[in-house]
């Protein structure tokens, strides 16, 4: 097996992490697979259907899982890693007023603590494999502007773009990159959600009641690739973080007016 590159992904048992997973398998890298759902995990590893797969039962959100997991998977690939993707999150949306302390830290553990936890544990892997191994965070349009009833997950989303900025300033002189993906709303499960415990309503009504477009889970798999491959630290998917990143940078007075009138989208 060490003849094949390896790439770990977290979240890989749906959405983004799935997609990602297929689409590097199918250029003949060996994928691990990190999920608290072994379920969905089994079903990437069906859909991929080579063999060449490994899956790892654990939660982001403990250290020490993250050294076994990616030791485990280490070995499985022949003794390489040159690709973990910090991609398993979760949504929360609604005013910060009612969101509960309970969502708030789970929120703020899985999505930040769980992408610092686990560059710390990717290090010493991707430093073996350097230079051109890479850290790939999955941040979001929710870390280019902050919109109205998702403080909590912007404070996540922008938080990973300044730990990818700072990684790849840190790491750079060891040949690591440290990159990030920022999509906008994707098709992925995730959309089937409620935004918080407040709400029975899908964030997909809401983001097709504000005419947002919904990107398939392919273009964000294709933006992986070309981030790992590629020298651009942020790498925006979809019209709607490229309109945000437009906005922000040439018209952020009027993008902040759309923001203000926008407060229903995932939950106020």
């Amino acid at each position: 097996m060490s003849g094949k590159k390896a790439i770990f992904i977290t979240g890989g048992g749906s959405g983004i992490g799935q997609a990602i997973a297929l689409y590097f398998a199918d250029r003949g890298w060996f994928v691990g697979l990190g999920d608290i759902d072994s379920a969905g995990m089994a079903k990437t590893q069906e859909l991929i259907g080579n063999g060449f797969t490994y899956a790892h039962k654990f939660d982001v959100r403990d250290r020490a899982a993250w050294d076994e997991a990616l030791n485990a998977f280490s070995t499985a690939a022949g003794g390489r890693i040159d690709v973990v993707c910090n991609n398993a999150g979760i949504p929360l949306g609604g005013s910060v007023i009612d969101n509960t302390e309970e969502e708030i830290t789970r929120c703020l553990d899985i999505n930040l603590k769980g992408v610092l936890f686990g560059a710390q544990a990717s290090h010493p892997h991707l430093k073996k494999t350097a230079p051109g191994s890479c850290l790939l965070n999955t941040a979001s349009a929710a870390g280019i502007v902050g919109s109205p009833g998702t403080s909590v997950y912007c404070a996540t989303k922008f938080g990973v773009r300044g730990i990818t900025e700072a990684l790849d300033g840190e790491w750079a002189e060891e040949g690591i990159k440290v990159h990030s993906l920022m999509p906008g709303f994707i098709d992925t499960p995730l959309l089937e959600h409620s935004p918080n415990q407040g709400s029975n309503e899908p964030i997909r009504d809401r983001v097709m009641e504000a005419g947002l477009e919904i990107t398939p889970a392919v273009e964000v798999a294709q933006a992986a690739w070309d981030a790992v491959h590629g020298e651009k630290l942020h790498t925006l998917v979809g019209k709607t973080a490229r309109r945000l990143a437009f906005g922000v940078r040439w018209m952020p007075g009027k993008l902040r007016k759309q923001m203000r009138s926008s407060s229903r989208v995932l939950g106020q």
